[in-house]
C-alpha cells in the first residue's frame, strides 16, 4: 500500500501555528495539488483536529478519520471515524480496493504511520511563510531516522516549491 504524507510547510517547517488553525496560508497552487494528488489516491487519512478544521467530508474520496472518541460516527458513504492502529487501516483500505492513501495529518497522525514505517512517499509542498513557533510535520518526542531518496521538485507558482521524496529506509536510533 502506497501511503504519501502530504504536507505544506512554512520554510520554518512549522504546518500549523495551534491545532485548530484553518489551512487557509498555503495558497492556490498547494490547494490544487492536494486536491489533484487526494483524489488520485482516492482515500485520505486524517485526525479528528484536521477533519474538525476541514469541516467536512471532501468529496470524491474516502475521508478516514482517527479518533478516540467512540462517540463519532458517520452515516456517509465516503467518510469513516476509526480508532483502528494505522496498520489495519491500511489493511481495511486494501480490502476495499484502495492502492493508495494520502496522510494529511495532523502532527499525531504523521507520527503513528512514521513510527510503524508505513509512509513511503513524502509530498511537502514548502510555502514562502515563517511561523517562528507552531506545528512540526511530527510530534514530539519522536526519535526518527528515516532515508528519503529525492524524486523531483517543481515551482507550483507564487513561490511554492513542491518536493517529492521516496521513503527507503526507516531507522530507530
Amino acid at each position: 500500500m502506497e501511503v504519501i504524507l502530504l504536507m505544506a510547510s512554512t520554510v520554518d517547517g512549522k504546518i500549523a501555528r495551534h491545532s485548530g488553525q484553518l489551512v487557509d496560508w498555503t495558497g492556490k497552487a498547494d490547494k490544487k495539488y492536494f486536491v489533484e494528488l487526494t483524489k488520485k489516491s482516492g482515500a485520505m487519512i486524517m485526525g479528528s483536529k484536521t477533519y474538525d478544521t476541514i469541516g467536512k467530508p471532501l468529496p470524491e474520496r474516502l475521508n478516514v478519520v482517527m479518533t478516540r472518541d467512540k462517540s463519532r460516527q458517520s452515516d456517509q458513504d465516503n467518510l469513516i471515524f476509526t480508532d483502528l492502529p494505522p496498520a489495519k487501516i491500511l489493511e481495511d483500505l486494501e480490502r476495499k480496493g484502495y492502492s493508495s492513501a494520502a496522510l494529511i495529518g495532523g502532527a499525531m497522525v504523521n507520527t503513528l504511520f512514521a513510527r510503524d514505517n508505513l509512509i513511503t512517499q513524502v509530498h511537502l509542498t514548502i510555502v514562502p511563510r515563517l511561523f517562528g513557533s507552531g506545528l512540526s510535520i511530527f510530534a514530539p518526542p519522536l526519535d526518527l531516522d528515516i532515508g528519503l531518496t529525492f524524486e523531483s521538485s517543481q515551482d507550483i507558482g507564487d513561490g511554492h516549491l513542491l518536493l517529492i521524496y521516496h521513503v527507503v529506509t526507516h531507522e530507530k536510533q
